[in-house]
């Protein structure tokens, strides 16, 4: 183990002092610093960098490159100087938190069903992970009761690095075949793995986990979760917002789900309602249009693009226009939805002419075009007669 990486010798180390060996400008404009010791934890694998700062200035983000970790400074400190590091422990320590959860999580999930953990994101929203076989969610809440008993039951956090001849023996878990020094984490009863990361050192730290989604994904799942303070968190947020919906329902916490179940299902008896009206007003603007065979331009207001088509359908068919358009929109704005009908002439062509000289956007099929036209109604009544007449 590098003795110059404290984030391993002393994870919990919140400040140390550093010698600046070197301080160069990158192409962003900051400044690329390498120091004799570090206790900033690079971005590797899944883990996000550690931030924080050095003689007060800040540290914007920890990489690694070959053997050396580099600390991207907001600006320079001088080469040779003396240098205090202070770590953002709330960051880091969040982290750890999530980074052992997922670890307990993974593990449980190997050892009852085999399952690989074939991807891993530590987000700032959520931790997700991805494993290569399917599961319920009966066998989910039993796998986060398990991985809440551990952390209940505070059990060390192991790190070692066994020797080539331990780690053949070692049944541990690992995304691809490891050589050279191996750094492997273990819970007792919960995972073993090969881990580069900074975790707790007992597993009662983690606090919580709290599986939140789980969706199918290339023949697995995906899972969202959260450990610790930000489940906490997260768990907060979400009853301020549960106890928002209670008091908009005038329902009581428990009856939040009911409520909205009612109010969706009155919401879609009215829909219902509303869609059988507005069908019958259509009709009957329908029928007030005499039938003729020329190009016929009606303006309506308030009609939404399922409502234009829906008239302009019932327009052509009854014969009330050789061409039909049907208009809704503002003339202050001078910006119209359209619908073209017709039995007897190409919408796609009749509205790919209109959109280009009215500034517009859309299309569809023979029978009917819907869009959007940027242009005043007497325009488009006029450019819908030329272009409609050009079909001829």
């Amino acid at each position: 183990m590098d003795q110059n990486r404290l984030y391993y010798a002393t994870p919990y180390v919140k400040t140390f002092m550093c010698t600046v060996i070197s301080c160069t400008k990158n192409k962003k404009g900051t400044w690329d610093t390498i120091l004799n010791q570090t206790a900033f934890y690079p971005e590797g694998g899944v883990q996000p960098s550690d931030t924080g700062a050095l003689n007060g200035v800040k540290v914007l983000h920890v990489s690694e490159k070959g053997e050396e970790i580099i600390h991207e400074l907001e600006a320079p400190l001088e080469e040779g100087v003396l240098a205090e590091g202070v770590i953002d422990w709330q960051k880091r320590y969040d982290n750890m938190q999530q980074h052992t959860g997922e670890h307990i999580f993974s593990g449980l999930v190997h050892k009852h069903f085999g399952y690989d953990n074939v991807g891993f994101h530590m987000g700032t929203d959520e931790v997700t992970v991805d494993f290569n076989g399917v599961l319920t969610q009966e066998q989910l809440d039993e796998l986060e009761d398990e991985a809440n008993q551990l952390i209940y039951d505070n059990v060390p956090v192991k790190v070692f690095y066994p020797s080539k001849e331990e780690l053949e023996e070692l049944d541990y878990r690992s995304k691809k075949e490891l050589t050279g020094l191996v750094r492997i984490v273990e819970i007792p009863g919960g995972d073993i793995c090969a881990c580069c990361g900074t975790h707790v050192e007992t597993t009662g730290e983690v606090g919580l986990i709290k599986l939140r989604t789980m969706i199918n994904y290339k023949g697995g799942v995906r899972i969202s979760m959260l450990c610790g303070r930000r489940a906490l968190m997260d768990y907060r947020e979400r009853l301020k917002d549960e106890i928002r919906i209670s008091n908009l329902l005038s329902a009581k916490l428990a009856l939040v789900p009911d409520a909205v179940e009612k109010m969706k299902n009155e919401s879609q008896e009215k829909d219902l309602a509303l869609g059988r009206l507005w069908q019958q007003l259509l009709e009957k603007k329908a029928e007030s249009y005499p039938e003729s065979t020329e190009v016929l331009a009606v303006f309506e207001e308030g009609l939404s693009p399922v409502q234009l088509r829906q008239l302009a359908t019932m327009l052509y068919e009854k014969g009330k226009g050789k061409i039909v358009g049907v208009f809704s929109g503002n003339e202050d704005e001078q910006v119209y939805q359209y619908a073209l009908g017709s039995s007897q002439a190409d919408m796609r062509k009749l509205s790919k002419a209109m959109n280009g000289a009215l500034n517009g956007r859309g299309g569809g099929s023979n029978l009917m075009a819907q869009g959007t036209f940027k242009a005043a109604e007497s325009a488009i009544r006029e450019t819908l007669m030329q272009e409609a007449g050009n079909l001829e």
